[in-house]
């Protein structure tokens, strides 16, 4: 394994804690012998351009400084290599961290972890989704959720208003898709199954558990068992949606009669007017197909 590790870091995540947390991250990997260099970019694009070079060239390790939104950049370089990743998560959000079980919010504790791991061989590999790519795209990789429905329509809302900033906006974006909620007509085809056809809030397709900062929308999800939970809220009413959306916090909205949960290798979705996302970052309008790749990801841990 190569000495040099590089650091992927997002020096917005977490309003400004990315670039603070990128030092004492960086100064736990050489304090264990390795020298590092840093990946910033001009834009996302350009970063990644940076990572799939530093990852030819023979890097012995990412680590991503930030949130979910860095952690899913790095996979877009790493997946189907042996190169691994660890994760500093200091972002807003931090579902991946959490998922694996990595600390959050403690910059220098995940570099020691992380530099303890590349010593001690401690490498896990698990799954990641890949969604095929529409023409003229590449395929995506995602860690934690592909989401669409009612939740991706509260982005997509959220995304254009330009005012107020920060959460706020986001919770006027779900006031206003309240306002104006019906179930959507969803064809959903499980590996190989036949469509299944019917009306749904949402439906999230998990390898990880939690999205939107602890949202546990696919609470049981195992992310090295080779299937996504998918996690299907039914035609419910307005009034059942924001009885039931609250208990996904704790994972509890699973037991409700609308909520039905699926285990799957493949799944394919179609829905008129929904924009599927996936790590929190836009994949498309459906339909999209997903599949969990055992094994795609070596992980730091």
């Amino acid at each position: 394994m190569s000495a040099e590790i590089t650091l992927l870091v997002n020096p917005t995540a977490g309003r400004g804690r990315g670039a603070h947390a990128a030092q004492p991250a960086a100064s736990a990997l050489r304090a264990a012998g390795f020298s590092v260099r840093t990946v910033l970019g001009a834009d996302a694009a350009d970063a990644l351009s940076r990572l799939r070079t530093a990852v030819r060239e023979g890097t012995g390790a990412v680590i991503a400084v930030g949130g979910d939104g860095v952690v899913s950049l790095a996979l877009q370089a790493l997946a189907g290599t042996l190169v691994p990743l660890g994760v500093v998560a200091v972002g807003t959000g931090n579902d991946f961290a959490r998922a694996m079980g990595l600390p959050v919010g403690e910059p220098a504790r995940a570099g020691r972890l992380a530099a303890a791991a590349l010593k001690e061989a401690r490498i896990r590999e698990i799954d990641l989704g890949r969604v095929a790519g529409a023409p003229g795209r590449g395929e995506t990789w995602y860690g934690t959720v592909l989401c669409s429905g009612f939740d991706s329509r509260v982005n997509d809302r959220g995304n254009r208003m330009r005012l107020p900033a920060g959460r706020f906006k986001y919770d006027l974006a779900i006031l206003a898709e309240l306002a104006s909620f019906r179930p959507f007509p969803y064809r959903i085809t499980l590996d190989d199954g036949p469509a299944i056809e019917t009306e749904a809030a949402l439906v999230a397709v998990g390898n990880g558990s939690s999205y939107g900062g602890g949202m546990r929308i696919c609470a049981d999800a195992v992310p090295d068992d080779g299937l996504f939970d998918v996690t299907v809220v039914g035609d419910c009413s307005r009034t059942t949606l924001l009885k039931v959306f609250p208990q996904v916090y704790k994972g509890t909205h699973l037991s409700h009669p609308k909520v039905t949960v699926h285990r799957a290798a493949k799944i394919t979705l179609e829905a008129a007017g929904i924009t599927a996302y996936a790590d929190g970052e836009p994949l498309g309008p459906l339909p999209v197909t997903a599949d969990c790749v055992p094994g795609a990801l070596r992980l730091l841990s």
